[in-house]
């Protein structure tokens, strides 16, 4: 599958059938953040100072607000804003694009590149940006002390495998400032996802004053009960919002005066947390906000009603079942196989997620074009999976079963619904589930991301950067609690992907993967989740990206 559709934009207009489409004038914003002209027709203008208010509902609080140690999508939300990265996401085909850096250059065996600076930039807190700082913060990722990795399951371990205290194992080697405005990054092999992952929010640029001064590596605040750097509550970067506050459910962000970019129509950001999807439904119709993302099937009718519009994103998302072979008798393969066999997929997407999602048989999406007709796909077969669950010995023992509550992820729009199916199906298969209802906010992640005396758990993960890797990499490229799965053999095989360039041979390395997990069962692949936002009227243009690189600047306003 090519990328052509990936930057596409469409509004859902759904009276009697869920998933209508029209096209509406929604244009992309070219990569730099310069605004479009599109919106002018439709009434809307841009200020030469940016003075309006954009409020916006999110399913669930920041974990943090330093990007480096967020591994949810709440946080990275809010981060976006402040902070930008070396490389950006083209909105159209979702590639890599020039952003912090203005151009680079691979050296010829892929270990070296250098980076030409954009020149004039400056920090929130007046420091500049330039070569020096792209190396602390490279260095400070590098040697990142394990006091902070929480359960280490962060976006710099999946990309450079290891952190200083493995240095055999690490890609990153060193980052050397040439000049002022250009640097070069060395490492130990080549690394076909390097620039595209630099595009994610964990690899934004942040102050050396402020991560020092702020002592970021030091989780010693407390913040609603979550451990935290004060650099997580201070945040400093360069991109067109601030920092304002960030007091309970509410993160407030002002317009940066020196931003370097266009600034838009946006002056203040209001992120305001509504755990409930009817809630934020409802402060949507009483224009108490002026959009919330996470529309779940439920929603599509009233919002249709309400003329408000939905904004459909292509897939990027992948949800699975997790399985956890240190629980007894999930390390056996005939068992993962045999609750394979008793998943109805199509069963369990019918009415609980929006029209258009798919059913997964693999963990990467189609969109990178690694599908393979190999993978092995086990069917809803419950005589299969009674033959084998036999095989495997099983004697009733009672499963453990995770999953969050009060919470609604792109990936998971609605946890108890989607748990009560699966369960339903498991325990028809003969399966003893013992249910772990876990809030998202008593840190569900940490919970089933560490060892714990769970059989199974609902999770997913959403991309960030336009690179297998980032899905199959991000979830076995290393041993996990998460799995407990040990298998030195697709190790070496994710290894050996990173190093080749794109291309077939790719292609066919990134397949045999695939075609390796699916062998195993690490875990189960359930689906290929549509996302959508919900906006009010007095929203002209929003810049959608399946990659969620949604920075508001770009937003543009009808005038009212």
């Amino acid at each position: 599958m090519t990328d052509s559709g990936m930057g596409r934009r469409s509004f859902l207009r759904a009276g009697a059938m869920l998933g209508a489409l029209a096209l509406a004038g929604c244009t992309a914003a070219p990569p730099d953040g310069t605004a479009t002209a599109s919106a002018s027709a439709s009434g809307s203008a841009a200020p030469s100072q940016p003075n309006a208010t954009f409020t916006f509902a999110t399913a669930a609080r920041p974990s943090t607000l330093d990007p480096a140690l967020a591994t949810d999508t709440e946080s990275h939300r809010v981060t976006r804003q402040i902070m930008e990265g070396l490389v950006g996401v083209d909105p159209l085909t979702s590639a890599p694009t020039p952003l912090l850096a203005e151009s680079w250059t691979e050296s010829e065996d892929g270990r070296t590149y250098t980076f030409t600076l954009r020149k004039d930039v400056t920090f929130h807190d007046g420091e500049p940006f330039n070569a020096d700082a792209v190396c602390v913060n490279f260095d400070r990722w590098y040697n990142l002390p394990v006091s902070a990795r929480g359960s280490g399951n962060l976006a710099y371990k999946a990309v450079f495998s290891a952190f200083s205290d493995a240095p055999d194992l690490a890609v990153y080697r060193s980052c050397t400032a040439v000049d002022e405005y250009t640097v070069q990054v060395e490492l130990a092999t080549r690394l076909s996802g390097f620039i595209p992952a630099l595009a994610s929010p964990e690899f934004a640029m942040s102050s050396p004053k402020a991560l020092q001064q702020f002592k970021a590596d030091a989780l010693t605040a407390d913040k609603d009960g979550q451990k935290m750097s004060e650099y997580a509550l201070h945040p400093a970067g360069t991109g067109p919002f601030r920092l304002e506050s960030w007091e309970g459910d509410e993160v407030r962000l002002a317009a940066y005066p020196e931003y370097w970019g266009t600034r838009g129509q946006i002056g203040t950001v209001v992120f305001s947390t509504i755990n409930s999807p009817e809630s934020r439904l409802r402060a949507l119709k009483n224009r108490q906000v002026d959009g919330y993302d996470l529309v779940t099937v439920a929603d599509v009718d009233d919002l249709a009603r309400n003329g408000l519009q939905i904004l459909q994103r292509d897939p990027y998302s992948v949800l699975y079942l997790g399985i956890n072979q240190a629980f007894p008798g999930m390390d056996d393969l005939k068992m993962r196989q045999a609750i394979a066999h008793s998943i109805d997929k199509g069963a369990l997407l019918e009415g609980l997620f929006l029209n258009g999602t798919k059913q997964a048989n693999q963990f990467v999406p189609e969109k990178l074009g690694v599908s393979s007709g190999s993978v092995t796909n086990y069917g809803y077969d419950p005589e299969k999976a009674a033959e084998l669950f036999k095989e495997a010995g099983y004697d009733g023992a009672e499963l453990p079963f995770y999953y969050p509550r009060h919470v609604t992820r792109a990936y998971l729009p609605t946890p108890e619904r989607v748990y009560a199916e699966l369960s339903r199906q498991l325990t028809a298969a003969g399966l003893n589930i013992k249910p772990v209802p876990v809030e998202w906010s008593d840190d569900y992640l940490h919970a089933v991301q560490s060892s714990g005396n769970r059989a199974f758990h609902l999770l997913g993960i959403s991309g960030t950067f336009d690179d297998p890797d980032n899905f199959v990499g991000t979830l076995f490229g290393s041993y996990t609690e998460e799995f407990a799965y040990d298998d030195t053999q697709l190790l070496s095989k994710i290894d050996r992907a990173r190093t080749l360039q794109d291309g077939p041979e790719q292609v066919e390395a990134y397949t045999a993967i695939t075609d390796r997990i699916s062998t195993r069962v690490p875990a189960i692949p359930l689906a290929f989740p549509i996302s959508a936002l919900a906006l009010s009227p007095r929203v002209a243009s929003y810049p959608t990206s399946p990659l969620l690189n949604e920075v508001f600047n770009r937003i543009e306003l009808r005038e009212e």
